[in-house]
């Protein structure tokens, strides 16, 4: 199961266990279990502190648990966790091995204090970039509290109990039994569902905050740039996110981030984080901004208001809140995400193996999103509104090759059908014939573009027709003391590295705009 290079890594970790851990393997006589075998097998020869064993009685097979020799300390993988879940493999091994986690003593506290027993299943697929997050988060949790269990399930491999749940997307998330979440979830925000004070507690920590030279809204490339390049000015700086990392978290590959080949999405995330950590910035992790009241004139504060009740003061913002995937807004797509109306094809496609499924547009995304579905699928149909495909060329030519496709241009879905628990299919108009049509699909992945996330700027300061923030040249807004960057701005071309770009320049403008603009005295003007 794993190479040469592989395994040599993989030693290289196992030599910081600490305590003695046993693989206990539940296995049939299938293929995947054959293969599970192997890896564990491989797994124990690389450590005389792991040992293989198969005397397993869990009734998901193939399953292994990785229990801390003579504890009740342990977690649990259905399927093999290879793909993006070799790192929660490799994690799990070192944690329930005894290798502190790097979580703040604060978290770990959290964790170690929460009451009463849970169950938690989390469902993935070997292809979702964002499942690696919810899975590790709930193995740490059931290596630190003995009152947390997990099991993390490969839902391609146990598809008859996905079916049963009604497990359309991954990662979904059960606690006792019962639906818990879905999507990607951190650490701090599982907490934060299992400890119901918790966000009044951040909300009183964060109305209590000094006023910010630079505050900065949004962790995505912009406004981790944005922060960067502000702290390093020795300015008071702060960043306001609903989720570091953004868009990116979303992305699975990335390849045209110039001196970097190959990265992922969440690896950039991970990483940009780290960066902003290195310097003295506050970091205010899951908060959502709703209100922004621009200051009255040059010098004076402007006003962030949070969806937790607390207000920010800081005398420049950076907006970087960034955009989100553009829905069809048709009769039945919002009562059937996540029920097999779907965006991310790398997460939710292996659920649907064997199916049909249809892929809203045919722009780069769109195109990328059916040829990666045609290998997993029975049958894609790909669904374009104009009359003809926008993708690449080459992109084009590999779709029109694959035997499992069909392409529909000047189609324009209408509405998406379902039974009340699933879709079961869609109608589109063939705008050509002015004819309205019916597919029978069990899947539909809408790739259609985005959408800024400025609804909530409206009124504040301007924005153009699309919603976009408007900007200068020096990434400045319409209002005094206020700039803007990344994909929610009129700039063109919405890419990480122009994003990144956008938002040192808006920090530097931030910069210069505090150095020439005397503070509006609050007294005298009061």
């Amino acid at each position: 199961m794993l190479d040469a290079n592989l395994k040599t890594q993989l030693q290289g970790y196992l030599e910081r266990l600490t305590q003695p851990v046993e693989l206990v393997a539940s296995l049939d006589e299938g293929e995947k279990s054959r293969e599970l075998q192997q890896l564990l097998e491989d797994i124990a020869s690389l450590s005389d502190k792991v040992t293989f064993l198969r005397h397993g009685d869990d009734a998901r097979r193939p399953s292994f648990a990785i229990v801390r020799t003579g504890t009740d300390i342990s977690v649990r993988f259905a399927g093999l966790p290879m793909g993006h879940e070799f790192t929660s493999l490799v994690l799990a091994l070192l944690q329930v091995g005894g290798h502190p986690s790097k979580e703040t003593a604060e978290t770990i506290a959290r964790i170690q204090s929460l009451e009463g027993e849970r169950r938690f299943e989390t469902y993935f697929s070997l292809s979702c970039q964002n499942c690696p997050d919810v899975v590790q988060a709930l193995n740490l949790m059931s290596v630190l509290n003995p009152s947390v269990r997990h099991v993390a399930i490969d839902g391609a491999l146990f598809q008859d109990e996905v079916e049963k749940r009604g497990v359309m997307a991954v990662p979904s998330v059960f606690l006792n039994g019962e639906p818990f979440g879905q999507g990607r979830m951190s650490l701090e925000q599982i907490l934060a569902k299992l400890d119901t004070g918790a966000s009044e507690r951040a909300a009183e920590e964060i109305a209590a905050k000094a006023t910010f030279d630079v505050l900065v809204v949004g962790g995505g490339p912009a406004g981790a740039a944005a922060a960067i390049y502000a702290a390093r000015k020795g300015i008071r700086t702060g960043i306001v996110s609903e989720r570091f990392g953004g868009q990116v978290l979303d992305t699975m590959g990335i390849e045209n981030f110039i001196s970097v080949s190959h990265t992922e999405g969440p690896k950039m995330a991970a990483a940009l984080e780290s960066h902003v950590k290195d310097y003295e910035v506050d970091v205010m992790d899951l908060q959502t901004a709703t209100r922004l009241v621009p200051a009255a004139q040059p010098g004076g504060l402007v006003e962030l208001q949070l969806r937790s009740g607390a207000t920010l003061k800081a005398r420049t913002v950076v907006l970087s809140p960034g955009a989100r995937w553009r829905q069809m807004n048709v009769p039945g797509e919002a009562e059937y995400r996540n029920k097999g109306v779907a965006y991310c094809p790398h997460c939710d496609g292996p659920l649907f193996k064997g199916k049909r499924v249809a892929v809203i547009g045919g722009g780069n995304s769109g195109v990328e999103a059916a040829i990666d579905l045609a290998g997993i699928v029975a049958h894609v149909t790909l669904i374009e509104f104009d009359s003809q495909l926008r993708a690449d060329a080459v992109l084009q030519a590999k779709l029109r090759s694959l035997p499992n496709v069909t392409v529909l241009v000047s189609a324009q879905t209408t509405e998406v059908h379902g039974d009340g628990a699933k879709v079961t299919g869609l109608t589109y108009k063939d705008r050509t014939h002015d004819a309205s049509k019916q597919v029978e699909l069990d899947g539909i992945f809408v790739q259609i573009g985005l959408v800024p996330n400025t609804e909530w700027l409206k009124g504040a300061i301007a924005l153009s027709p699309r919603g976009e923030i408007e900007v200068d040249a020096r990434g400045a807004a319409s209002a005094p003391g206020l700039f803007a960057a990344g994909d929610a701005t009129t700039v063109p071309y919405k890419q990480i590295v122009i994003a990144m770009g956008e938002g040192a320049k808006a920090a530097l403008s931030a910069f210069d705009y505090l150095i020439r603009t005397e503070p509006v005295d609050l007294a005298k003007a009061a």
